[in-house]
């Protein structure tokens, strides 16, 4: 399937890796939406009310992105650092044609040809994806002592009241670099296969994403959220040390209380557009594990007022939580008085609204971000400061969970 949807400029590649069994409200295997019938891109501002009107003009598929940019509409901000991969902030579009993978069944809806044509198009593409050897020159934005610095300025924040928890990220980089994104892609999913995989293409602009995180999946009139906060890397030679490390990552205090300070937040977002009193933890402190590491995922369920609109939902829950800290607009300001790149799609979020305007959309973390026009990749990682953080502790954190990129970008 990829091999052939590589031919379109526009496609969205959804897969789970079969993570399916660990995620209750997963309904595919892997979806594809490949070319664009009709689409809408917009700059931070007044997006949503054009989503809005995009969703209702059109009753079908609808696949896209919100970049983390779209804060400055959502909230009084603005972004002045710079931003090499140059996504729109809002992009969404009818596909002229979608595949839909089960354990069972492989569905194809199309809207101009018959369904068979692209079946035995796809049939007849090759079913293997070359692997060419990339050896990027990455660099980051911060050395250790810089970041280390930084951690101990949020902590100062932190101390003075300014927020109880902020999400810090740092950019890696190549600035010149030739790459095949779908063969990237491929090495990425076999080195790190995660439940809200995604190849993602708008025109030059590719994301590689291998994310474990969802952001928001609406089923009918229930809504769910699944923020992670909480990270300990895994033990693969030793199956004992790996049980004690996620016993470690269960019972650790700080861990905990960054998740927990995540959750009240997602609860207070998911109150603005639900009924009151349902607005619950579904499950708290799981332990949930991932080829480098085992994480802290907890699910947020409530259900939808009448009236509620899906760009409604997106407003009051965007950006997650889990990808900013609290209070959420403050550490927004930290967020882009402290970090040197602007997020743009990274820590955004790619997913799609289904005819029946259901909707399920992840998290754009540990993910490649390739602008195939000025040849530059990027990639960014970070971790939760909070009061008790460890600097030295939070630089190696951020580099853990770059560490299986970097492993495919540098051979």
């Amino acid at each position: 399937m990829l091999n052939w949807a590589n031919q379109f400029n526009i496609f969205c590649f959804l897969d789970n890796h079969q993570y399916q069994n660990n995620y209750a409200y997963s309904n595919a295997e892997c979806l594809l939406a490949a070319g664009s019938f009709r689409q809408i891109q917009a700059p931070a501002g007044n997006s949503l009310q054009l989503l809005s009107t995009f969703l209702k003009q059109h009753s079908d598929w609808v696949f896209g992105h919100f970049s983390y940019e779209l804060k400055n509409e959502i909230e009084n901000l603005s972004s002045l650092q710079e931003d090499n991969i140059q996504f729109p902030d809002l992009f969404f579009y009818v596909p002229e044609v979608v595949i839909r993978l089960t354990e069972l069944e492989l569905s194809i809806g199309t809207i101009n040809k018959e369904p068979d044509y692209y079946y035995q198009q796809i049939t007849a593409s090759s079913v293997f994806i070359q692997e060419r050897k990339v050896i990027a020159n990455v660099k980051n934005r911060f050395t250790q002592e810089e970041y280390v610095k930084v951690i101990h300025h949020l902590q100062r924040h932190i101390r003075e009241g300014d927020c109880y928890e902020i999400n810090f990220c740092q950019e890696f980089y190549d600035n010149n670099i030739v790459m095949d994104p779908l063969s990237v892609y491929w090495s990425l999913g076999k080195t790190s296969p995660n439940p809200f995989a995604a190849l993602y293409r708008v025109e030059d602009k590719f994301l590689l994403c291998a994310s474990p995180e969802r952001y928001l999946r609406k089923i009918g009139n229930n809504i769910y959220a699944q923020p992670i906060k909480g990270t300990w890397e895994r033990d693969l030679m030793d199956a004992q040390e790996d049980a004690a490390n996620k016993k470690r990552l269960r019972d650790n205090a700080k861990e905990r209380s960054e998740n927990v300070m995540i959750v009240d937040l997602v609860r207070n977002d998911l109150s603005k557009v639900c009924k009151e009193g349902t607005v619950e933890a579904e499950e708290l402190f799981g332990v949930y594990s991932f080829p480098q590491v085992h994480q802290l995922i907890s699910t947020v369920r409530g259900s939808l007022r009448e009236g509620i609109e899906e760009v409604d939902i997106i407003r009051a829950t965007f950006p997650m939580g889990s990808m900013t800290g609290a209070p959420k607009l403050r550490v927004m300001e930290l967020i882009e008085k402290y970090e040197r790149t602007k997020r743009g799609i990274f820590s955004g979020a790619v997913g799609y609204f289904s005819p029946g305007r259901d909707f399920d959309f992840n998290v754009v973390i540990r993910s490649i971000m390739y602008n195939a026009a000025s040849k530059y990749l990027s990639f960014q990682a970070g971790s939760g400061i909070t009061f008790y953080s460890n600097a030295e502790d939070e630089y190696y954190e951020c580099l853990l969970k770059a560490q299986a990129i970097k492993k495919v970008l540098t051979g």
